[in-house]
């Protein structure tokens, strides 16, 4: 004789069974026909063990509690008069589901959260995440023992704004606008170019010689690019002084001449 196991749909206690009868019964939760869900409580603990499905005790403990709550609700309801300071009130006797209602409110609202979650972990599912790469083969030390840390792109703007004031004093009080278009590489390349001619340190306001804002404001991203490449040097002995500009012969060369 060959034995068959059947399987059914495996529930996580017996409240989880509960909810999913009051929602295939379309049973309000709130006003429990406790009657109707222990008959077909009872069924699918009978199903259980006809298919000789081990039932959990907390199953059968429901089952009581389910059989305890319909003989409540057979008896009638008493209503007593006590008396207190000489007050005369009404007494009602409690609903016997609403312990059971509570819970299976609380256990609804977990078991939605859960759901929630799960939908979250599935749709993060469809997201790759890559590890990061180890691109240490493809950058370069520099050494910065000649730069100075004390210069800081504040400064470097105070000091911008400085120039832009003493060429705005300079400016004649006519003159013709003309559109002049300056590459930032080529203006590179001549800061670079002067000061490796110069072979020491130049005034950074002397390397605006020309009081056209268009060609003061390339020759400033100019410095920028330059001191990113590590290709010149600021130095400044302290706040607020004048800021020196050097070639780095230790720099990456990369600009060349234009």
């Amino acid at each position: 004789m060959i034995e068959y196991n059947v399987k059914i749909d495996a529930f996580e206690g017996p409240l989880d069974l509960l909810l999913h009868l009051i929602n295939r019964l379309e049973i309000d939760i709130y006003d429990i026909p406790v009657a109707k869900i222990t008959e077909q409580y009872l069924l699918y603990i009978h199903a259980m063990k006809e298919l000789q499905l081990d039932v959990a005790s907390e199953y059968l403990v429901m089952a009581a509690t389910l059989l305890e709550i319909k003989s409540k609700m057979l008896l009638p309801k008493k209503e007593e008069e006590l008396f207190d300071n000489g007050e005369e009130f009404t007494d009602y006797e409690e609903d016997p589901r609403d312990e059971l209602m509570n819970k299976l409110i609380e256990y609804r609202k977990y078991k939605e959260a859960a759901e929630e979650l799960k939908e979250l972990e599935q749709e993060r599912n469809y997201y790759y995440t890559k590890p990061p790469s180890d691109l240490s083969e493809f950058t370069k030390s520099i050494s910065t023992d000649d730069i100075k840390l004390d210069v800081s792109l504040y400064d470097m703007l105070g000091a911008f704004q400085k120039l832009l004031k003493r060429k705005k004093l300079q400016k004649p009080l006519q003159t013709r606008v003309t559109r002049q278009e300056i590459p930032i590489e080529r203006r590179m390349s001549e800061l670079l170019n002067n000061l490796k001619r110069v072979k020491g340190k130049t005034h950074f306001f002397d390397l605006f010689p020309e009081p056209n804002k268009e060609y003061i404001v390339v020759t400033f991203l100019a410095i920028l690019e330059l001191l990113k490449k590590n290709e010149i040097i600021l130095e400044q002995q302290n706040n607020f002084e004048d800021i020196y500009v050097s070639y780095n012969e230790r720099g990456s060369g990369i600009i060349g001449t234009y």
